[in-house]
């Protein structure tokens, strides 16, 4: 019997989400299109911002599954609640904490289906549509497109001229420093390629070197170096934060703090990420504890608004201490965490409440 209960809920409740879900992408694949139609250029014209719009929505999908979740947990538990289909499963002898556990089961699923599209689907078609965008503007036909980049290998910086995120390289520059941040070379090499082994193959290098008693140029059509710092950690600097994998996000992460620099920004959204993902479990829960309430007796907009109010001010408030974050230097994991822990808590108080 619970298993027939579990599926018919979890039935309920996906098939309203879902609706909810595509209703809100239908406004935000709008909203984003009307803006990129105001900002066309080159061969960037509308057949290519419609595709930038359809490529964008599995990653808008993600970031707005928790709200959809809660909106179509209210509207299925509340007609539900209002059909006296609630009533009858606890007169039956199931006991709300039971019932949450169905519930949960569904949040459960919804929880796998957004760290699907989280970590596989949304960032790589979102990365897709932005390079392919910045190439259309630019009227570029060549995929290699780039552009300046820095990275760091202890007191050694590099410079790369026409970095890519597809991992295609111009020239680059090395400036060498001692432990007193003194400047010891400035190298050059036209190109360079990572063999095997993970070292670095510096073609036509030529570097200055500042000694004490003056300065000394080496010259060589072939160089050896051993950077630790390997070509996806370079591609991935090109990448915006949100079209990283949770992955991708992790070893960019862990090169910046190995080289003690700055990581707020990319801790930032993924932790964010994480906190989002596990929310969507706990929306339906949420859900239900209003429907015992007066919304058993309330109609479908009355229930409808609430999801909008709660989803609103948890999307807000996620961003606002994300930003505030940022600028105070505050603890990423915190503050991601932040609106997740507080819907749990209202969330067991609610139904704690409920006899």
């Amino acid at each position: 019997m619970n298993g027939i209960l579990t599926q018919y809920l979890m039935r309920a409740i996906l098939t309203v989400t879902a609706l909810v879900l595509l209703v809100l992408l239908a406004l935000a694949g709008l909203f984003e299109f009307i803006a990129e139609i105001d900002d066309t250029k080159g061969d960037y014209q509308t057949p290519q911002a419609v595709l930038y719009t359809l490529l964008r929505l599995p990653q808008l999908a993600f970031e707005m599954l928790p709200i959809a979740a809660l909106i179509g947990s209210l509207l299925a538990l509340g007609a539900l609640a209002s059909n006296s289909e609630i009533i009858a499963m606890r007169s039956a002898g199931l006991s709300v904490m039971r019932l949450a556990g169905m519930v949960g089961i569904t949040g459960l699923a919804m929880l796998m289906l957004t760290g699907l599209l989280g970590e596989f689907i949304g960032p790589p078609l979102d990365y897709f549509a932005r390079n392919m965008r910045i190439q259309a503007r630019s009227e570029q036909a060549d995929d290699r497109l780039g552009q300046d980049a820095w990275a760091r290998d202890g007191n050694t910086f590099l410079h790369f001229e026409g970095v890519s995120s597809e991992y295609d390289f111009g020239s680059i520059y090395v400036f060498r420093f001692d432990g007193s941040n003194r400047l010891q070379s400035i190298a050059r090499a036209e190109n360079f390629d990572v063999d095997d082994a993970g070292n670095w193959v510096l073609q036509n290098f030529q570097e200055t070197r500042f000694v004490d008693d003056g300065v000394q140029v080496v010259e060589s059509s072939r160089a050896i170096e051993d950077f630790d710092i390997d070509a996806d950690v370079l591609g991935i600097s090109q990448v915006k934060p949100q079209s990283l994998s949770g992955r991708g996000l992790l070893s960019y992460i862990s090169y910046l703090k190995r080289n003690s620099l700055d990581a707020g920004g990319y801790e930032t959204e993924f932790w964010n990420r994480v906190a989002r993902t596990i929310t969507v479990m706990v929306m339906p829960l949420l859900a239900l504890a209003f429907v015992f309430g007066s919304l058993r007796t309330g109609g479908a907009g009355a229930r409808l608004m609430i999801g909008v109010v709660i989803g609103l001010a948890y999307h807000l408030s996620a961003e606002m201490l994300a930003n505030s974050g940022q600028v105070f230097n505050l603890n990423p994991a915190l503050i991601a965490w932040a609106p997740s822990v507080m819907l749990v808590i209202v969330t067991v108080f609610a139904l704690n409440r409920v006899r």
